[in-house]
């Protein structure tokens, strides 16, 4: 626990003392920024509790692979949150909500979060693999939770002239959250098994609930003005898709974001199998893949954020498609390479800095794509379509695939998968449909904004 808590303690003085030399970075110290950056790391952790961390307990603990592969399924609950951030935004908790709308619902999600991952440390998958899957969907629902309401404090606290700075400080937070509590939990499984990992990593969810408590409620949140009717709640919900199925191209687009990351999804819901069968042990997989490729992933991200300002949106996200499916043909060299640790470490950097670079760009063009009165709900929607299908696919047959096909081709099929997204993108770039079926957030339609090209 000390050393995790060190290396981000390290990362926010190393970055406040760049930032006081450095008056550009100074956006970064602003309060409304380090809070996205701390409700960031909350909002990362409960998606590593199911993640990796959760696919290495299995298959140490000998669950086979299709088991454990179907455990991903558990993300999929990340994929409905939409239909219930109703909820979160109109629904004021009895006692608790004198504190504010945003921060009552923050204590009470993160107090979610932190039962969910305890209940989870205390079962057992060798004696009963029911009451785990169960267990992990239930950290599911509590993290999808806590993530509505991290977004919707993170978006009310930030000024407008700050949405830029403070989204990327919690894409890092994010980061941070998500492989700090992975490396902390195969540090402390080592030394005292999986239930003590998993009960220390639930204090990740602390960041955002003490920055909601010395903030406060964010001073743009606007309290509804009356209670919803049913009415009222099914147009919350049918309202977006119905305005974005109304543009042109709209069908293509929801391809687009259908298949772009199905490869991509299927390769990294699947590296800790491939790690464990290559014999690589916790200390191995956390210096490697948690500790370089959250380095390479920072380095992504600074180089995705200068490309997208050089290249414009349409060549900077070609580039990132492109870069994602090579990372996913570079596990295909490691599985054929076998126990490397420089084959590991530049697998897992590629992949990482790939993820990082398409994080910023992919990203944007989704966002772009929000109509501004609409920027929440449809937002959830894109994201969840983005990974909705690899996330199923791999919960219903990546482990039968790995066991017939071998690592080897698993992962030239995933690099495979990922090509129909690139021709596609480009072949709606070429016929000006990525511009036609831009939101008012990007600068469609009615919305102001500098070309994209």
């Amino acid at each position: 626990m000390s050393a995790t808590f060190w290396i981000i303690a390290g990362c926010v003085v190393a970055i406040a003392l760049l930032a006081r030399r450095v008056p550009a970075l100074h956006p970064y110290l602003e309060k409304e920024s380090l809070a996205a950056f701390f409700v960031g790391v909350s909002s990362g952790f409960p998606y590593a509790m199911i993640g990796a961390t959760l696919t290495t307990r299995l298959a140490q603990d000998g669950i086979d692979k299709k088991t454990v592969t179907a455990f991903t399924l558990a993300f999929l609950v990340y994929n409905l949150k939409v239909f219930w951030a109703w909820i979160v935004d109109g629904v004021r908790l009895p006692l608790i909500g004198r504190m504010g709308q945003r921060v009552s619902w923050m204590l009470v999600a993160g107090t979610m979060v932190i039962a969910a991952v305890v209940n989870l440390a205390l079962v057992d998958p060798t004696a009963d693999i029911a009451a785990t899957a169960t267990a992990a969907i239930l950290v599911g629902i509590a993290g999808a939770t806590f993530d509505i309401v991290i977004d919707a404090y993170r978006i009310e606290t930030l000024k407008p002239e700050q949405l830029g700075v403070g989204s990327g400080m919690s894409q890092y937070g994010w980061r941070i959250g998500s492989a700090g509590a992975g490396a902390l939990a195969l540090v402390v499984a080592a030394k005292s098994g999986w239930s003590n990992a998993y009960l220390a990593c639930a204090v990740f969810a602390l960041p955002a609930m003490l920055t909601a408590l010395v903030l406060g409620e964010p001073q743009r949140h606007r309290e509804p003005t009356a209670r919803k009717g049913l009415a009222e709640v099914w147009q919350s919900i049918a309202g977006p898709f119905a305005e974005f199925f109304q543009r042109s191209g709209a069908v293509l687009v929801l391809a687009f974001i259908l298949v772009h990351k199905i490869g991509d999804t299927l390769a990294n819901l699947t590296f800790r199998l491939l790690f464990d069968d290559l014999g690589f042990s916790n200390e191995e997989i956390a210096l490697w893949d948690v500790g370089v490729g959250f380095w390479a992933y920072l380095i992504g991200i600074f180089i995705g954020g200068v490309a997208y300002a050089r290249m414009g949106l349409k060549r900077s996200v070609l580039l990132a498609l492109v870069l994602m499916c090579i990372s996913n043909f570079s596990f295909a060299a490691l599985a054929a390479a076998g126990h490397s640790n420089i084959g590991m470490a530049a697998a897992i950097g590629f992949e990482n800095a790939a993820s990082g670079f398409g994080g910023v760009v992919v990203v944007a063009y989704f966002s772009a794509l929000c109509d501004l009165r609409f920027t929440a709900a449809q937002y959830a929607l894109i994201s969840a379509g983005a990974s909705v299908i690899g996330r199923f696919v791999t919960g219903t047959t990546a482990g039968g695939m790995i066991e017939q096909m071998g690592y080897v081709s698993f992962y030239l099929l995933t690099t495979a998968l990922a090509i129909p997204g690139i021709l596609l993108f480009w072949w709606m770039s070429r016929t000006g449909l990525v511009d036609a079926a831009m939101g008012t957030a990007g600068g469609g339609k009615d919305g102001n904004a500098e070309t994209l090209h």
